[in-house]
């Protein structure tokens, strides 16, 4: 347990500040949901899907504020403040959010694998084993997004997996979440090694820059297999406004999952729609990932996130997640 301790470190780091807010009831009328998410993440492909193929309004549902709000600290800070009524994120913020409101409830399922990986150039002679893998990126710079991201979570864990330590072992570079511009710094060699969200591998190996290294969406870190992390989570003072929406938020998602999980042509098309500007190639390889790790209901089931929590548990990093029954609001 204790080389885990720095798992998700970063996920966490953040503060969430709100110990002093309220939680208010939904500001918005009835019919009506405002849903933040953290970014433009693979994580948030379905509910693009069913915005744009109109899944939404098919259920009677209309969609009023669609902030990105840049953290998960700020989508659980509107969710606060009633804002927004569903924040989309990854799992950590709904732990972060019941330490300070036992009200939090996770109600849909997005990604039921870790969908950070570690890209390296072309020429990055690759070892066998997971430990050797990791071996080799000490002393390396390594780019990461920022500082308490899920990238520099993800190295954390990998080097104290070895008894070793990133911040000491390695050089963490902050390169921002622009796909192209880390690329290009792995390209220049400005840093020996990127780890990034996807699409970035995909984009990479298009580029003729990097190649996937280690990727716990492929199976290479055990304990991360499976794991829910891609959510969409409320609190129970908003849904008790706002079921019948919820209800038809997930009727949407059901059929937006549906089409990843669909006709393989029709997903690409939309994925290029979402990712404007991607490489084909990297849309082409990103498809199959995408049917493999986004579940086929938005059901949030209890194994995925048992996996999960005791992910979080076993690191350290969260004293007392809650447990599956305490915040999953509707059970499967």
């Amino acid at each position: 347990m204790t080389d885990r301790r720095v798992v998700l470190k970063a996920l966490v780091a953040t503060p969430l500040v709100l110990a002093g807010c309220a939680t208010r009831y939904s500001t918005t009328p009835p019919g009506v949901l405002n849903v933040g998410q953290i970014s433009d993440s693979v994580a948030f492909f379905p509910l693009f899907i069913a915005e744009a193929r109109g899944y939404f309004a098919a259920e009677g549902l209309r969609l009023g504020e669609r902030p990105r709000l840049g953290t998960g600290a700020k989508v659980a800070a509107a969710l606060k403040s009633g804002s927004i009524d569903l924040g989309a994120g990854v799992i950590t913020d709904a732990f972060n959010l019941a330490k300070i409101d036992d009200g939090t409830r996770v109600v849909t399922s997005l990604v039921t694998e870790y969908y950070v990986d570690i890209v390296v150039p072309p020429s990055f002679v690759e070892p066998a084993t997971l430990a050797e893998k990791v071996g080799a990126l000490v002393g390396r710079r390594i780019g990461i997004t920022g500082p308490a991201s899920g990238t520099e979570a993800l190295v954390n864990y990998l080097f104290a997996s070895i008894g070793r330590n990133a911040a000491t072992d390695s050089v963490l570079v902050n390169l921002g979440g622009v796909a192209t511009a880390a690329i290009g710094a792995l390209k220049a060699g400005r840093v020996d090694a990127l780890a990034f969200f996807q699409p970035i591998a995909q984009q990479a190996a298009a580029a003729n820059a990097g190649t996937t290294f280690i990727s716990p969406a492929r199976g290479d870190v055990p304990a991360l297999r499976g794991a829910l992390h891609g959510v969409v989570f409320s609190t129970q003072k908003l849904l008790n406004r706002k079921r019948a929406e919820v209800a038809a938020f997930n009727r949407a998602m059901t059929r937006a999952l549906a089409d990843i999980h669909g006709d393989p042509a029709q997903a690409r098309t939309l994925l290029g729609q979402y990712l404007k500007g991607s490489d084909p190639k990297a849309l082409d390889a990103l498809i199959p990932i995408l049917r493999r790790e986004v579940p086929g209901t938005p059901a949030v089931r209890r194994e995925p996130y048992d996996v999960a929590r005791a992910f979080h548990l076993d690191s350290g990093l969260a004293r007392r997640p809650p447990t599956y029954d305490e915040v999953v609001a509707d059970r499967a």
